[in-house]
């Protein structure tokens, strides 16, 4: 009941405001912008990896978040510590509309998330309108997706990853309505969509289709010189259980107790709810790192591996090779250098591994290459420089914007 009055509340609160956020996106069409391009406002890591994407393109930008969590706060503006963030009715009601108001007017163009932007946190009906908002500021919005933002599970076609999101989240079907709808709203309205990795499944229109938007920076790890696997010898294994069913981790477990059982000395590290800082510290100290057995493709926790010179074990859907390889991201079946295992196969690939370390020594070398084609700032510079070129122009300084 205190919901449901809330939530008319809000309405009625909403339906008062949307005249002066109108107005004040129409100012913000009028006037000057000082920044290219804002990510925000959930506090992702992809975020700052994608502000050096953008400014190696000759962009300006900025990442500002309305919060932060455990994985870094190193954002350049941090409404979590606004004045109006101190006061619970003020962060609930206003602090959002501000955070609107306030992009809408610096920016000329964000990268976002399905989530959508700050109209999209808590309220009522708003969300549904925000990308149409920014439109009329004329604030260029290109819409990617990280994950939980798109996954409609009705429209999965990987039944083992609908169980694990009903054991890990069984809340998520409450947001299943919700999520539908904002993808479905800004796929429509956004002004570039980029879609890749599993997300493929829950959306139906991309513009630009990439193999998955993360990007790593090479050169801080450069100065970390990665070990090979050991030849012989003891296997230890480095896993991120922050989604327990989701990413296998009692396949994990189940299987590593049983070969050590049978005499294979292999250890087993569990890392989770830690600092970015510390898990690439575990990765170097590791020999093998398990990434992901159910949904299917791989994300950042890989990617550092593998540019950290580590082999990683992770499940890849053939048909997401497919469509990568057909459309010409991937040059082939083999170019991606990681073991493929799933809930069935993890405990054999362990198996092998451990008496053929060939295997472990040939994907940790392949791993550095294969980011740096794909995953490092330089790599995702290339796409955004030809995406914001088409929405904003090329930046300035450049041969195409200089006066003749």
């Amino acid at each position: 009941m205190i919901k449901y009055f809330y939530y008319c509340f809000r309405f009625v609160f909403e339906l008062l405001v949307l005249p002066f956020l109108a107005v004040a996106a129409l100012i913000s069409s009028r006037v000057g912008k000082r920044i290219d391009i804002g990510l925000g406002p959930f506090p992702l890591i992809n975020n700052i990896y994608h502000k050096r994407a953008l400014e190696l393109a000759g962009y300006s930008a900025e990442t500002f978040v309305s919060q932060v969590w455990h994985i870094t706060s190193n954002f350049d503006v941090r409404f979590d510590h606004h004045w109006l963030s101190k006061n619970i009715l003020c962060r609930k009601l206003l602090l959002n509309l501000y955070i609107f108001c306030w992009s809408a007017r610096r920016y000329r163009a964000l990268i976002i998330y399905f989530d959508g932007g700050a109209l999209g946190q808590g309220s009522a009906f708003l969300w549904r309108l925000e990308p149409y908002l920014y439109r009329l500021a004329g604030v260029k919005t290109v819409v990617l997706p990280y994950g939980s933002d798109v996954q409609v599970m009705s429209r999965s076609p990987n039944l083992q990853f609908k169980h694990a999101m009903a054991v890990d989240y069984p809340q998520h079907r409450t947001r299943h309505a919700h999520i539908q709808a904002m993808v479905d709203v800004w796929s429509s309205a956004g002004s570039h969509i980029v879609g890749g990795c599993e997300w493929v499944d829950y959306m139906h229109h991309w513009d630009t289709l990439m193999i998955a938007h993360f990007s790593i920076q090479l050169p801080e790890l450069a100065r970390n010189e990665p070990r090979l696997p050991p030849r012989s010898g003891p296997l230890k294994l480095l896993h991120a259980p922050n989604h327990r069913e989701i990413k296998g981790t009692r396949h994990v477990v189940r299987a590593v107790e049983e070969l050590r059982e049978e005499g294979l000395d292999i250890e087993l590290v569990m890392v989770e709810r830690v600092p970015n800082e510390e898990v690439r510290r575990l990765i170097l100290e590791a020999d093998i790192i398990v990434d992901q057995l159910v949904i299917g493709w791989y994300a950042m926790f890989a990617i550092e591996a593998m540019a950290s010179g580590k082999p990683v074990i992770c499940h890849l859907r053939r048909d997401l090779e497919e469509l990568y390889v057909v459309t010409d991201l991937l040059q082939g079946f083999d170019e991606i250098p990681i073991i493929r295992a799933n809930a069935c196969s993890f405990k054999e690939v362990i198996r092998t591994l451990y008496v053929d370390r060939d295997i472990l020594v040939a994907a940790a070398e392949k791993g550095r290459g294969y980011v740096d084609r794909h995953h490092s700032v330089e790599a995702i510079s290339l796409v955004f420089s030809k995406i914001f070129a088409k929405l904003i122009g090329p930046p300035e300084g450049t041969v195409e914007n200089r006066a003749c």
